[in-house]
């Protein structure tokens, strides 16, 4: 949720200003480009961490914050999300290179870390003019769709050890303390009752199957969180939103990738409560994103309908925490009002995956 163009940055909204002086005097020295005066403007998107473009002596940065007031135990961690980047400098080109970590609070009022910005283009709720430009929209749609596949593949191809996370995470029973920790995380976030989350957190609970050899998983890969080449849709050149990266079951990245995934004859509900660029003609059916993978790896992919169900079921929990946070007046975007209603559609699409399914 970070690089965009130029045009699509915005004036920082209001109860998201930083000391922009105070700001200036900590970067000098920190940045590989030359000094100079700071401007800050905000990337519009992005319900989770804050976003914003640095411009100082003649180039750009990306800095990522946490948001505005209280939030759920261990979100947001600005540290992991800088030591993921940096320790996949050599080993993984997607992603960007992060220049400066900020632990102390008393700067900009929370941790932070400043990053490179690449250029390129993300793929929102619709088609950018960008790459309906490219040329045959079924052929470019397919070429987007095998470049998340393999850019995917070749994240879980890592050897995360040599690129220094061998501790990142703890692969030995992560789907159990996933699916145990959201539950949490739902009871501390809901504002109300929605009996399909309930009713999904019995029934992942009951069926978590062996997982795979662990590999580094990004927690959150999905079309909006990487960014294409300018002209070339068979190139990812950045993956973006570490903060929930951690070493664990493959079919994690996988499950959510299709849950973020929704097509043409999905139940309506989903459609929209997901962007819905992948309803357009061309870009792989789910199971073609599921074989091709795969097909690359050759892990089992069986499974996967646990996994798909409880990435929708995270969707859910995620969506919730953003609303307490507008619920009890701890941020000020008016965007989060229409959650009251997005959670439970999502809920019930997630329990029609799971029956779906035979879970």
């Amino acid at each position: 949720m970070s690089e965009f163009e130029i045009k699509d940055t915005a004036p920082i909204r209001s109860g998201e200003e930083m000391d922009v002086a105070r700001l200036e005097r900590y970067l000098r020295g920190r940045l590989p480009g030359p000094e100079g005066p700071l401007e800050v403007t905000q990337f519009p998107g992005g319900h989770s961490n804050l976003t914003y473009c640095l411009r100082m002596g003649g180039r750009e940065y990306v800095l990522r914050r946490s948001p505005v007031g209280p939030v759920a135990p261990t979100a947001h961690d600005m540290t992991r999300e800088y030591r993921v980047l940096k320790g996949l400098q050599g080993h993984f080109p997607p992603a960007p290179e992060p220049y400066a970590l900020c632990e102390d609070s008393s700067v900009i009022g929370v941790p932070f870390y400043v990053m490179e910005r690449r250029r390129g283009i993300v793929i929102r709720r619709e088609i950018p003019e960008e790459v309906k430009a490219m040329g045959d929209p079924k052929v470019v749609h397919r070429t987007i769709s095998a470049a998340m596949v393999d850019t995917l593949v070749a994240l879980h191809g890592v050897d995360y050890v040599k690129a220094g996370l061998g501790d990142l995470g703890k692969p030995v029973g992560f789907v159990q303390r996933q699916v145990k920790g959201w539950a949490g995380r739902w009871q501390r976030a809901k504002t109300r009752e929605v009996p399909e989350i309930d009713r999904l957190a019995k029934f992942l609970a009951e069926r978590i199957p062996p997982s795979p050899p662990p590999v580094l998983v990004h927690n959150d890969y999905k079309l909006d969180n990487v960014m294409l080449h300018p002209s070339d849709p068979s190139r990812i050149i950045a993956v973006l939103d570490w903060e929930m990266s951690t070493v664990g079951d493959p079919l994690i990245d996988v499950g959510l990738l299709l849950a973020y995934w929704p097509r043409p004859d999905d139940p309506i509900a989903r459609q929209l409560t997901i962007s819905s660029a992948p309803t357009q003609p061309g870009f792989f059916s789910r199971q073609e994103l599921l074989d091709r993978y795969a097909e690359k790896t050759g892990r089992d992919v069986r499974p996967i309908g646990f996994y798909e169900t409880f990435a929708l079921y995270k969707l859910t929990v995620v969506l919730e925490q953003i609303y307490c946070r507008y619920v009890r007046g701890q941020t000020n975007d008016e965007r989060f009002a229409m959650l009251e209603t997005a959670v439970p559609t999502l809920a019930r699409a997630a329990v029609e995956v799971a029956e779906h399914s035979g879970l």
